[in-house]
């Protein structure tokens, strides 16, 4: 990276040399504003599209459409178990909507009038519905999420006036009016996009894709796609509190040994994807601080495609459940920043939650019988994928997991899927083994269950798993959930979680945590069900 394009871009005097990382940054006393204004974040990767609605947009995707679009109403915050902020899930509160009127099947919202989208135009309720319409109708991962909070068509979103929208319920589903609050169901200026839209892309998500067309506290005045995102504050912006960071510049550095070495020099203000290594180690470090946070309803696991031989046979499946190297991924890959969900005691009852552990244990010898009663014991050839846009914890893992199978015979080869590509080719649902993280936004165990291990066209249920048991138990949670039937619930709940452990399509190595490494003078960090970065309520001394 050359120093000065680095400097320019950022307003850092830093520098990646081939010898590592140049001298610390120096600030003169007039830019000294701009500096507590602005926040600078370095990652391992960064977005491949602007908007959550578009095809394959992947997980930095989201933190830009958090920042840079409003939702109807959002989270309130509590103090979570390490004393910092965490998204309380059952306290629901306004964003675009002033106001929101509960009925039995219906919820009415009043927008607020003073709502102005980055180009000035007034939000109304005909750009909520068209974006609302939107998000049920293109299709994939963004229609799948509101499916999950029965938010299913168009008819469903009705506007009673400008300024007035009444969504009404297809059933009693305790998910619909908190799914209003992730990041998918985001208000868009339907004027402007309307503009650039096509007889092939009605939706216009070629132009958003490129270009944020929201009324959130943030937009996108630069990307370079790779390198970096600039985003610049709406002062118009009423939401909430008006942020105090006026810009985010974030960069995208690939190397975790020049992002560690520009937060300790100074020369980043943020960086969250580090080895869990460096975050141990930065703990020791007086300028920084490090804020670790359990993953919500989120695990990391091995996945298997049911649907590809030999892993349609559930012995295979348990054998290379008990082949897993579980410990030495804790210490060697996590150095213990993540929670084991393996392991659980013989004789431990099934709790009523999620995530927790399973049975399997690492059990070489074990894996090996399953694998010969199978009919596979001199073993068999297969992929083994990760993403490599969280390279610093997919790769040492595969490295693990690939030297543990070998020990029963098989024999997998490593396959680095680009970042950018990832979510695209995971939900092609082709891949026979593969590692990822799931963190189910909505903290419910049938949420999750949904998402990942429903029959019926879950877009994430990759190990293609169908079990009609499973899916009617997953509904009668959401079922009696809606109607308060806690008997039915707790047994539904349990069924699915044990039934999950014995077909073990996808086995739970970790609970990981959101790993942040920050400057003293930053404040205002929280943690949000999406993971990521939320700078409106960040500043800087």
């Amino acid at each position: 990276m050359d120093r000065r394009d680095f400097l320019k871009k950022t307003a850092a005097t830093s520098a990646i040399t081939s010898a590592g990382v140049a001298a610390p940054a120096v600030w003169s006393p007039s830019r000294a504003d701009a500096r507590s204004e602005t926040l600078l974040v370095v990652s391992e990767s960064g977005p491949n599209n602007l908007d959550i609605h578009g095809v394959g947009t992947n997980v930095p995707g989201y933190e830009v459409s958090w920042n840079c679009y409003d939702r109807l109403i959002t989270h309130g915050m509590k103090t979570g178990a390490n004393g910092l902020p965490y998204y309380d899930r059952d306290n629901i509160k306004p964003e675009l909507a002033e106001d929101m009127k509960l009925g039995d099947m219906s919820a009415t919202f009043k927008l607020r009038k003073d709502a102005v989208f980055h180009d000035g135009t007034p939000v109304t309720a005909k750009d909520v519905k068209w974006s609302l319409d939107r998000a049920v109708s293109v299709g994939g991962f963004p229609t799948f999420q509101m499916k999950a909070g029965s938010l299913e068509k168009p008819e469903q979103f009705v506007v009673v006036d400008d300024h007035t929208l009444r969504i009404d319920f297809v059933r009693k589903d305790r998910l619909t009016i908190p799914d209003l609050a992730v990041i998918v169901p985001c208000i868009v200026n339907s004027g402007l996009v309307k503009k650039h839209a096509t007889e092939k892309d009605p939706w216009g998500l070629e132009y958003t894709k490129l270009n944020t067309a929201g009324s959130g506290a943030y937009k996108v005045t630069k990307w370079t796609p790779g390198t970096e995102v600039v985003m610049e504050r709406h002062d118009k912006w009423v939401g909430g509190s008006m942020p105090k960071l006026k810009r985010v510049i974030w960069r995208m550095v690939p190397s975790p040994s020049n992002r560690r070495a520009l937060l300790e020099r100074g020369d980043a203000d943020v960086s969250y994807d580090l080895p869990s290594k460096d975050f141990a180690e930065l703990r020791n470090v007086a300028s920084l601080k490090i804020v670790s946070t359990p993953y919500s309803n989120g695990i990391q696991y091995i996945g298997m495609n049911v649907k590809h031989p030999p892993f349609d046979d559930v012995r295979v499946r348990k054998a290379v459940a008990y082949a897993l190297p579980y410990q030495k991924i804790m210490d060697a890959v996590l150095f213990g920043l993540g929670k084991p969900m393996y392991g659980r005691k013989p004789g431990a009852p099934t709790e009523v939650a999620w995530p927790q552990p399973h049975p399997y244990d690492t059990d070489i010898a074990k894996a090996k019988q399953l694998m010969a009663e199978a009919g596979h014991a001199s073993g068999f050839d297969t992929t083994l994928s990760f993403d490599l846009g969280f390279a610093v914890v997919n790769e040492p893992l595969c490295v693990l997991v690939q030297e543990s199978l070998a020990q029963i015979g098989i024999r997998a080869t490593i396959n680095k899927i680009p970042g950018a590509n990832w979510r695209t080719e995971l939900t092609k649902k082709t891949l026979p083994l593969y590692t990822n993280v799931f963190s189910g936004w909505l903290d419910y165990p049938e949420y999750f269950f949904f998402w990942c291990y429903d029959g019926q066209n879950s877009i994430f249920n990759t190990m293609s798993y169908q079990s009609p048991a499973m899916d009617k138990l997953i509904a009668a949670a959401r079922a009696s959930a809606a109607v308060g039937d806690k008997a039915t619930y707790d047994a539904s709940v349990k069924g699915f979680v044990d039934l999950a452990f014995e077909d073990i399509p996808r086995i739970p190595i970790f609970q990981p945590y959101a790993n942040v490494a920050m400057q003293k003078n930053v404040d205002g960090y929280a943690y949000w069900f999406h993971r990521r970065l939320d700078y409106r309520s960040m500043s800087k001394a």
